[in-house]
């Protein structure tokens, strides 16, 4: 859960002003066009004055939270249905929508988010993360993280980070999944998920695997860095996993013995 004192969405703050009795949800805008930037006029919250801007080349440092639990299904200040589960986040002057590379700076994960709504009215922090993305990032359990935050745009930023787990399209039909013919009993057995050499994508795909299982990640000679779920002491355990990963699009995993 979010630390007490959070900071919350401009969406929420407007209807709890709005209303002097019961509070109401939103009215999620239908017509709502995600092509569409929104900038937005200066706003008042807690008496402090924010104005919004299209800073092309942002980038800064402080400190992130995270919402969702009591604003999962509220309207965003963009007029978005606010998700909980999509990877977004709140920011108090970047349009809507616009894209941010946030890098945790106490354990080096890095996560392309969008920007879809107000936020967090709270010194010192400077974004608000949705509950997904403060998983990927690994902030969730803490509440708080320090990070970097940078504008970032949809063709030049890293598409192979963006948290949207791969579709694979007529794939043929995945190899037998059975432990590899080198496995020896007692011997640990890694699924094999991917041979990455991009920091970014390292770090977002080894937060996102965590889902599934254990992660380990080793350097290869080539200078690529192998990123596995494991060691599994079971091959069942090692299949199921690998299993699962194929369910969610990682047809090219595989099972390898520990070296």
């Amino acid at each position: 859960m979010p630390l007490p004192g959070r900071s919350i969405s401009l969406a929420l703050l407007l209807v709890l002003a709005a209303c002097a009795g019961k509070p109401q949800r939103p009215a999620y805008n239908k017509a709502f066009n995600p092509a569409a930037v929104k900038i937005g006029k200066p706003y008042q919250v807690g008496g402090v004055w924010y104005t919004p801007g299209d800073d092309r080349t942002y980038e800064a440092r402080g400190i992130a939270s995270w919402y969702g639990p009591g604003f999962h299904a509220l309207s965003t200040a963009n007029g978005e249905r606010y998700d909980q589960d999509d990877v977004t986040a709140a920011h108090k002057t970047l349009p809507m929508p616009s894209w941010v590379e946030v890098e945790n700076l106490d354990n080096g994960r890095r996560l392309v988010v969008r920007i879809n709504d107000r936020g967090p009215f709270v010194d010192g922090r400077i974004i608000d993360l949705s509950r997904r993305s403060a998983q990927l990032l690994g902030v969730d359990k803490v509440g708080l993280a320090r990070v970097r935050v940078r504008r970032v745009y949809p063709d030049k930023a890293y598409p192979a980070t963006m948290p949207v787990p791969p579709v694979v399209v007529a794939a043929p039909a995945p190899a037998p999944l059975t432990p590899p013919p080198l496995a020896q009993p007692g011997r640990p057995i890694f699924v094999q998920v991917a041979a990455l050499g991009d920091p970014g994508r390292i770090a977002w795909l080894t937060g996102y695997l965590a889902s599934f299982g254990p992660v380990a990640t080793e350097v290869a000679p080539s200078g690529l860095t192998r990123v596995r779920l494991g060691p599994y002491a079971d091959p069942a355990a090692a299949t199921a996993a690998l299993a699962q990963l194929r369910t969610a699009g990682y047809s090219e995993a595989r099972l390898i013995p520990s070296s």
